[in-house]
């Protein structure tokens, strides 16, 4: 019967050489530095998001949109901040932003985005929170309307709300998530019925899917 010590001894020998296990390591780290470069790097991460939408009359021809965003940057050197939306109708008109200047607005496919100077240097760590409006015109004159929110960066939190005219209020609202062509139909717990007699719906998620869009539905 043959031995084989010796065969096993060599392989071992190799296994265990610190060279191999040099290597072994730097490709780890390396294999690790690009998995967290395609799933969690960007420019930067959003703390905290709110968007609320203000339908102005019952015909849906007027709409303003408010938006609050809390963001830590993740890389240095960063000078500007893209906004976008879509929809029906005329968009992005009367557009305000804090902090920053609006400087530049161009078609993306089906989104108009806008471009945003920061006027300085962001470095990696700062936070800024940007309070943006604009209203909207002929955006909402269905039965049926939507607002998407798209989840282009690691966020921790989301809050859409939309409020109705006090004499069309909603009749059922639901929400999507586009890529898992999943929808579920939002109970009466997302109503709320304000002071001046609007109903509001609000619709709330934590740490929402990375590249998912979130589509809020409803008819009125």
């Amino acid at each position: 019967m043959q031995d084989n010590s010796d065969g096993r001894y060599r392989w071992l020998s190799l296994i265990v050489d610190p060279r191999w296990v040099e290597i072994v390591a730097q490709a780890w780290k390396l294999g690790r530095k690009i998995f967290r470069g395609f799933t969690n790097e960007g420019v930067y991460e959003v703390l905290d998001y709110e968007c609320r939408l203000e339908l102005k009359d019952k015909s849906g021809h007027k709409a303003t949109v408010h938006k609050r965003e809390k963001i830590r940057y993740l890389q240095d050197y960063i000078t500007s901040y893209q906004d976008q939306a879509w929809g029906d109708g005329e968009i992005f008109l009367n557009y305000r932003c804090s902090p920053g200047i609006p400087v530049d607005e161009f078609r993306l496919g089906h989104k108009t985005c806008k471009l945003i100077s920061l006027r300085e240097f962001r470095k990696k760590g700062d936070t800024d929170e940007f309070h943006i409006e604009w209203n909207m015109r002929r955006a909402f004159l269905k039965t049926t309307g939507f607002w998407g929110t798209g989840i282009r960066y690691r966020t921790k939190k989301v809050t859409v709300k939309i409020v109705f005219p006090k004499d069309r209020p909603p009749l059922s609202a639901s929400i999507t998530e586009s890529n898992l062509q999943k929808t579920r139909i939002l109970g009466k717990d997302v109503y709320k019925l304000l002071s001046n007699g609007r109903t509001m719906i609000i619709w709330e998620n934590l740490n929402p899917r990375l590249y998912e869009n979130y589509v809020l539905r409803w008819e009125w």
